[in-house]
């Protein structure tokens, strides 16, 4: 049974010989029951306070809760973010190999174009060479044989003059 300030005031005690004074046990439960309704009217007052803490206290651990996950969300975009980035910076690095790459493979190529070239101007010098000391060489045997040719003519021409003369 739940004792009010109310029931303390209003408690009747028996009467005896002898027994307690009446107006001293009044007294007494007056001021008792006042205390006990000062401190019903500060358990209650405290009650309030204590559910208005705790309806406080909820709103800051919702709140808390609502950061954390704000906070996680931005740490995986942070993440995510440095994920994507890092993979962009993959396929720029692995775009410039390819194109490097490229590159290098067209100089190769190039380059083997130009050493063909080079062989092909090298057998047409010495093709050219032939041909010149060839056409030299004929050249050569023609004058010679065209000095031959001069010399029998010059014998011919000394016996004609010396059979002219006799």
């Amino acid at each position: 049974m739940k004792l009010t300030a109310l029931d303390i005031q209003q408690q009747q005690f028996r009467t005896r010989f002898r027994g307690f004074d009446i107006r001293e046990v009044d007294a007494f439960l007056d001021l008792t029951a006042d205390s006990f309704a000062q401190l019903l009217a500060e358990n209650d007052s405290l009650r309030d306070r204590i559910d208005r803490l705790e309806h406080e206290l909820l709103g800051y651990k919702q709140r808390e809760e609502t950061f954390k996950k704000a906070m996680l969300n931005s740490q995986q975009a942070i993440d995510q973010m440095k994920k994507n980035a890092q993979q962009s910076a993959d396929l720029v690095v692995a775009e410039a190999e390819v194109k490097a790459e490229k590159i290098l493979n067209n100089a190769h190529q190039r380059l083997g174009r130009l050493q063909e070239d080079i062989e092909e101007l090298k057998r047409q010098r010495v093709q050219i060479e032939a041909q010149i000391r060839s056409i030299l060489d004929g050249h050569s045997r023609l004058l010679e044989m065209g000095v031959e040719a001069s010399k029998a003519r010059d014998q011919e021409d000394t016996k004609v003059q010396v059979l002219k003369k006799t």
